[in-house]
């Protein structure tokens, strides 16, 4: 087993959802026999059931992100691996609200064919049903690329931002409009230093050189097109904001959410020391740092790197990102210090 606590490799994940079930159970329930987590209390006034999922080993995504004013249920498969999509359809049966159900997925093809899957069967069952895809990483903005941008760190963002949307009242046509629009104000990008442990091997996914960085990494443990010598994180930090700067066409009336995030083996000294960076960047281009989040959000096992995403944000926006939650893996928005950076 390498480095990871378990009694067998196949029992780890199991065993960790039923203590995540056990520690939080107040907010969440954990249905063993269907595979998801759902919510125990939602607002009166939600109308529409937000439903996630993706793989394990990026935690505390997607299952720390159930509870009120977030997510009504979070679909878990194998490690980096989609869930199924009878899992999907459990879980969107059990909380669709009388205007349906609707998904948001992460942009990978296990997890696009899986719930398209789940929702068609939906339909058959008349059970209204729409998906926000979440496709922020600008290392796969390419033309080559299969699928397109991956999902990443906005997946976090988007969830806490359409639970407080759906806590409003909105509809099915009105949220996925909305989240489609969100997904879009959303841009990530991700480096590391050293590949995560392979639960199968107990050793590295892959190996790097001393003294480079791999730049654009995913958050399966996906290479990057690029690999960079090492540099002061100053450097990191300016060439990482200009490309999501550029992807967001950001300026000096820009309002930005900054999310710092680790990828599992980088302490949280390093991420605000990245934010520090950051914030003074976007300050340099004359925009708004208005909300920070830094710490562990969208894991890769333990892999040690952390990824950077920036989310355009308006009045709107704020409002229900600073709405109350109550899910074990949210934590409270840090706004910006007052004064001169």
């Amino acid at each position: 087993m390498g480095l990871y606590f378990a009694n067998a490799l196949d029992d780890l994940v199991g065993d960790a959802l039923a203590g995540f079930a056990f520690a939080h159970a107040d907010t969440v329930t954990w249905d063993e026999r269907d595979g998801y987590l759902r919510a125990r209390r939602t607002a009166p006034s939600r109308r529409v059931g937000l439903v996630s999922g993706g793989g394990s080993g990026h935690e505390p995504l997607h299952i720390g992100y159930v509870g009120t004013g977030m997510l009504d249920a979070a679909c878990p498969g194998r490690v980096f691996a989609s869930p199924h999509n009878r899992q999907i359809l459990a879980a969107s049966r059990a909380v669709a609200g009388p205007e349906g159900v609707l998904h948001l997925v992460k942009n990978y093809t296990g997890d696009r064919i899986n719930f398209g899957i789940a929702a068609e069967r939906l339909a058959h069952e008349g059970i209204e049903c729409a998906r926000v895809l979440i496709d922020d990483d600008v290392a796969t903005d390419i033309e080559d690329a299969a699928t397109g941008r991956r999902g990443t760190g906005a997946a976090v963002l988007v969830e806490k931002v359409l639970g407080a949307a759906a806590d409003s009242g909105m509809g099915l046509a009105e949220l996925a409009e909305y989240g489609t629009a969100l997904a879009a104000r959303c841009r990530s990008i991700a480096v590391a230093s050293a590949a995560h442990t392979s639960p199968a091997t107990g050793l590295p996914a892959f190996e790097l050189p001393p003294g480079v960085l791999e730049y654009g990494v995913g958050i399966h443990g996906e290479r990057a097109r690029r690999t960079l010598p090492e540099r002061p994180l100053r450097a990191l930090a300016e060439e990482m904001v200009g490309a999501l700067a550029d992807a967001l066409d950001v300026g000096p009336r820009s309002r930005l959410v900054v999310l710092v995030n680790g990828l599992g083996g980088t302490t949280r000294m390093e991420l605000y020391a990245a934010l520090h960076e950051v914030v003074a960047l976007l300050d340099k281009r004359g925009a708004a740092t208005v909300r920070t989040l830094v710490g562990d959000f969208v894991t890769a096992l333990d892999m040690r790197g952390f990824s950077l995403t920036l989310m355009d944000a308006d009045d709107t926006v704020l409002r229900f990102y600073d709405a109350p939650a109550a899910a074990p893996g949210w934590c409270a928005a840090e706004a910006p210090a007052a004064g001169p950076r």
